[in-house]
């Protein structure tokens, strides 16, 4: 077989890949001859969905999106050179989250790599380009290293802290003739556990706290239930990061959501005795999103961490586990649990959360008004959506207003790289992951102008998503910081388009709502064969519900 043929059947049939998303181009064609059949109505041939965006930043988006959902990689096929810097910035993202993502490209023949002889494509330096966005990046020089090139990816991705991998083919590989392998499975990764006498001093601790607090973050989605009972267990308030939301459950008695920028939930880690973070970097755009550099914790801190480097950055640990978060949490559990013969300890924990939330007031705050009847609009209409958010004011209240009830159920770009046009081609990849649930994009009038061509793809793949557009005329967010720092507005009140004749010519649905009551109504008649962009006008609503 050829090594793109090799490809196609080590993605499906070693690493279950059903989705990949791409844009076929002249360098990248004999990949597609594996691909052939693999589409939305006929699964003959590699049996692989194939899904064509309508540039490369939204393939990496979808499959960030689509990875997010599933906690499964998402794979694309991108082109040499404008493919691969189109794509660097949805690879930006998912590096900061941790997500991952598998991009294939190609690249010039290897006998013209590095000579700088203009041809098509030609990107110097592809590789050290990416490897910036990129866990590694890695050039293929001889077809017969494909599978361990595969196998090193899928190992970041079962075993270390994920995040994208790189793995470039010079054209004239993929047609070259290479061994069938002998087998085709994937290897069973075991993460690291944690040790034990650390795990014994960490529940030591823990149980002679008064006033303990945890913080739970992205890397601890695939442990719901465990981190449940720890939390329960401990009786501590929590703070679940904006990638964590919906890990403890809807409205959970101990959960303080993505609120550590916010004064009573700050005063409670400053207070605290002991604070345990879990899968969390501790970084900005979860714990001090006013950037003032406010959050302290006052008591000593337990980290644990998969990556060893991220447990020495950003607040300094008096007890640094280096295990896998999932399992950590179910040990740590375990061994709480035995040491308290399954009786919880009662430290106030409930008391001291439901204060902490009741002096934040979120529902009363001028910042957060106006979204309050959306999200509960949202939440009576569709309960069990993903919600999936741009660089916006609905997500940034929803940071803040929104409890889901299961992980996976809600991610945005607000956290990390913080891109704009994120919300509507990853919204889409979770809807390919997760088909059975209704999947809402929140973007503003701005940033979905970046990928608003992707609208083309959701209608062409029938995708029913929810594009639920506030229209504020121009960059909101920017605009506030403008005033506040006295600069005179410039660039941020942009001339928006007619949205309603752009959904049109896509062949959307589409509808404009000015109040909750018009939300519901349209929500109400979303089709369920394709996507629905509801474009909410954010003064009208704001006159509203005053």
């Amino acid at each position: 077989m050829t090594c793109a043929e090799l490809l196609i059947r080590l993605l499906r049939d070693a690493y279950n890949v059903d989705t990949v998303f791409g844009i076929p181009g002249v360098h990248t064609i004999e990949l597609y001859r594996g691909l052939e059949g693999g589409g939305e109505h006929e699964h003959q041939g590699s049996g692989i969905r194939h899904v064509t965006p309508r540039h490369e930043q939204g393939a990496g988006f979808m499959a960030d999106g689509y990875a997010r959902a599933t906690g499964k990689p998402g794979v694309c096929f991108i082109i040499t050179g404008p493919g691969m810097t189109n794509i660097a910035t949805a690879m930006g993202q998912a590096l900061a989250d941790s997500i991952p993502m598998l991009v294939i490209s190609s690249v010039n023949r290897r006998d013209t790599l590095g000579r700088g002889q203009g041809r098509l494509h030609e990107l110097p330096g592809q590789r050290e380009l990416m490897a910036g966005v990129s866990r590694f990046s890695h050039t293929l020089l001889d077809p017969e290293g494909l599978g361990e090139a595969l196998a090193r990816a899928f190992a970041v991705f079962d075993g270390a802290r994920p995040g994208p991998v790189h793995i470039e083919i010079p054209i004239d590989l993929f047609d070259a003739p290479v061994s069938a392998p002998r087998h085709l499975r994937r290897s069973v990764l075991s993460k690291s556990a944690p040790d034990p006498h650390a795990l014994e001093q960490a529940r030591s601790w823990l149980s002679e706290a008064e006033r303990p607090l945890v913080l739970l973050g992205g890397g601890c989605v695939g442990a719901p239930q465990a981190a449940r009972r720890l939390v329960e267990l401990l009786d501590a308030p929590t703070v679940t990061t904006i990638n964590a939301k919906g890990l403890l459950g809807r409205d959970h008695p101990l959960d303080l959501g993505a609120n550590a920028s916010l004064p009573a939930v700050r005063q409670l880690a400053r207070e605290a005795d002991v604070v345990l973070a879990i899968g969390t970097e501790i970084g900005e755009t979860d714990y001090d999103v006013v950037f003032d550099d406010g959050f302290e914790l006052g008591g000593r801190l337990i980290r644990i961490d998969l990556d060893p480097e991220q447990l020495a950055r950003n607040q300094h640990a008096d007890l640094a586990l280096v295990a896998d978060a999932a399992s950590s949490i179910e040990a740590l559990a375990t061994s709480c649990e035995q040491a308290l013969a399954g009786r919880p300890l009662a430290r106030d924990g409930r008391n001291r959360t439901r204060a902490a939330l009741e002096s934040l007031a979120l529902a009363e705050d001028p910042a957060f008004r106006a979204y309050v009847p959306l999200f509960d609009t949202l939440r009576e209409c569709l309960p069990e959506a993903i919600l999936v958010g741009d660089s916006c004011a609905t997500t940034y209240a929803a940071n803040h207003l929104v409890s889901q009830d299961a992980p996976r159920r809600f991610f945005n770009a607000s956290t990390g790289y913080g891109t704009l046009g994120y919300g509507l081609p990853a919204a889409m990849g979770a809807s390919l992951g997760q088909p059975e649930l209704p999947v809402v994009a929140l973007v503003g009038d701005g940033g979905v102008m970046f990928t608003l061509t992707e609208l083309a793809c959701a209608v062409e793949e029938g995708l029913p998503i929810i594009v639920l557009l506030w229209h504020n005329q121009g960059y909101e967010e920017i605009r506030r910081f403008m005033d506040n720092a006295g600069v005179t507005r410039l660039g941020v009140d942009i001339q928006a388009p007619d949205f309603q004749t752009l959904a049109a010519g896509f062949g959307c649905a589409a509808s404009r709502v000015g109040n909750p009551a018009g939300l519901a109504r349209a929500l109400a008649h979303r089709p369920e064969d394709g996507p629905m962009l509801i474009e909410i006008d954010a003064a009208a609503w704001s006159e509203a519900v005053a």
